[in-house]
This record gives structure tokens, sequence and C-alpha cells, in this order.
């Protein structure tokens, strides 16, 4: 029988952090599991991770009720909307957002592996991996802990989805992991959030444009993405993200 691998440096007290956190603070309301992150778990070491998308405004504006200077780091993989450029902006004007980090591909990794910008048309997770994955890695290398805005109720893959949880030596965390759909429409409403324009043409969860089209009607709201593929996702927010950063062929 293969002995399980020991967890890395940092590994074991990230799991053991994140599992504190979670029975601590789990329960409470999102407004408070992001300032006690910001302000006593992590401070001086939080970033938060946005795609600008589809559900990206809430948080947003949570965190900036917070602190406006949280860094925000938004992966531009070279394939968006134009719609998500755009929206991007207009959100970081109407929060006064004052630290985006644009993070993109390595233009070697590019050259290497995707010269012409054809590689999802072959293997979606490879795309992913050079546009997303590894730059994200490289991202989040300098915090000790990072904020999503993901939902259990968005796929199944994400029905378990704890607020608080070690990737690595660091801690994720979902402070919307409880939120409904109608949970996300009431804050939207009640605090006159501007909408991205794409989801009002059925695009509930917005990703780079050659892998996204409209959900179809009773359909969960990741359906749209890799549509007749197995994927469900890009890979940023799997387990193995912290491992990229020292793999050679990204």
């Amino acid at each position: 029988m293969l002995a399980k691998p020991r967890p890395r440096d940092g590994e074991a007290e990230a799991l053991g952090h994140a599992a504190s956190l979670e029975a601590l603070y789990g329960h409470l309301p999102a407004e408070r599991i992001v300032e006690l992150s910001i302000r006593e778990e992590f401070s001086g070491g939080i970033a938060a991770v946005s795609s600008f998308g589809a559900d990206s405004a809430v948080l947003l504006d949570i965190i900036a009720r917070v602190d406006r200077t949280l860094p925000v780091l938004f992966l531009d993989t070279g394939k968006h909307f134009e719609e998500t450029l755009t929206y991007r902006d207009a959100l970081v004007a109407d929060f006064g957002l004052t630290d985006i980090r644009v993070l993109t591909p390595e233009e070697a990794a590019l050259e290497r592996r995707d010269p012409d910008g054809r590689l999802h048309q072959s293997d979606t997770d490879a795309c992913c991996d050079i546009r997303k994955v590894e730059p994200l890695a490289r991202g989040v290398k300098p915090f000790r802990a990072w904020f999503t805005g993901r939902k259990r109720h968005q796929a199944a893959s994400r029905s378990a989805l704890p607020v608080f949880e070690a990737v690595g030596p660091r801690v994720r965390i979902n402070p919307l992991a409880r939120w409904t759909t109608s949970d996300q429409a009431d804050y939207m409403r009640a605090h006159r959030l501007r909408e991205n324009p794409l989801v009002a043409y059925g695009y509930l969860s917005i990703g780079c444009f050659p892998c996204t089209q409209p959900v179809k009607p009773g359909e969960d709201a990741r359906s749209g993405r890799w549509a007749g593929q197995a994927k469900v996702e890009c890979g940023i927010h799997l387990s193995g993200l912290d491992a990229s950063l020292t793999d050679a062929s990204l």
C-alpha cells in the first residue's frame, strides 16, 4: 500500500487554520466573514480574485465597504468578451477600488504551446493551464489568503463548498458559499449594483468567449462553460493550483 504524500511546508498549518476558521466563522454572514478576514485573520496578507463576471459585483461591493485598497486580482486571458473588460472598468469606478492587479499568461508559454491562439480547440485543459492556472498561482503567491465569489448552488461540483479551505500553504475564502440566487438578486437590488450586460443574454457564468455560451432553461449556472465536455472547472479553483508554481510544463 502506497503511503500518502507528506504535506509540504505550510500545508498542514493551512489545513488546520482553514478548519479552525470554518468552525469559528463559517456560519457568519458574508459581510462579517469579509471584515474578520481582512482586518484580523489575514491583515495585510489577503487579496480577492474576481472574474468581473455574472456574479462578481456583490463580493466586490462587500469588500469595498471594508477596504477599497484591498488587492483585486483579475486574470486577463487574452480571450475575454469585450463586455467583461468594460464591466470590470465600470465596477472599479463604482466601488472606488484602488489596487486592481491584472494577471496575464507568460509570453514564452504562449509562444511555445499556443502560438496561433487556437489551443482551446484541441486541449481546453492545457489552454486554461497557460492562460489561467499558472498566472493565478503567480498572482496569489505573495498572499496568505484570497477571496472568491464561488457558491454552492452554481454547480454540483460545488455543492459541498466550505467557506474556508486550504490550497497548499494558503487559505481560500468563499464568503458567499451559502448564498442562493435569491440572495444574490436581493443584494443586487438593495444596493443598486450594476449587472454584467451579458447576463441579459443568458450568460450566467462568464469565462473566455470561445468556451462560453448562454445557459439553457433548467440547467445550472455553469452549464454554459465548456458545453458538451466533461470539463466543469478551469483549474484555478482546484486543489492543484499551488503545484503549478513548480510545474515546468506551464
